[in-house]
């Protein structure tokens, strides 16, 4: 069986990501795209790569996405998608590449500081 393998993350959402030839028929978690993703926006954000690369229903996808929320795991899931294509088609590289879908999102939740609320917020400061 021939298969094309892509890990993406984002925030802290990792997906795995494999492609077969197939109609298009894309599984997340053993559950269905649009019961996954209820959202339309995170459906056209998680298929972007292959509707820029005009290789949509050109495979089947079965996702495995764990941690963070919903559109964390969205945006892992358009991650590993780019890097599935490219390993199915060096080719699409340069076209990925410039549409900025391999690049990873290094974007995190910054840490809570000691002496404060929240990571940037201070306490209530009082001068008197």
């Amino acid at each position: 069986m021939i298969q094309y393998h892509g890990v993406g993350k984002r925030k802290r959402a990792v997906a795995r990501v494999y492609l077969r030839p197939g109609q298009g028929e894309v599984v997340i978690n053993r559950r269905p795209f649009e019961d996954y993703f209820p959202n339309e926006q995170l459906r056209s954000l998680a298929c972007q790569p292959l509707v820029h690369t005009e290789t949509m229903n050109k495979f089947d996808i079965h996702v495995t996405v764990r941690g963070g929320g919903i559109s964390g795991q969205a945006g892992a899931m358009r991650h590993g998608v780019s890097r599935a294509l490219v390993d199915y088609s060096p080719e699409l590289r340069d076209t990925l590449k410039k549409s900025g879908f391999l690049t990873r999102d290094a974007r995190k939740i910054e840490r809570k500081k000691y002496g404060q609320k929240k990571a940037r917020k201070r306490f209530q400061y009082s001068k008197r």
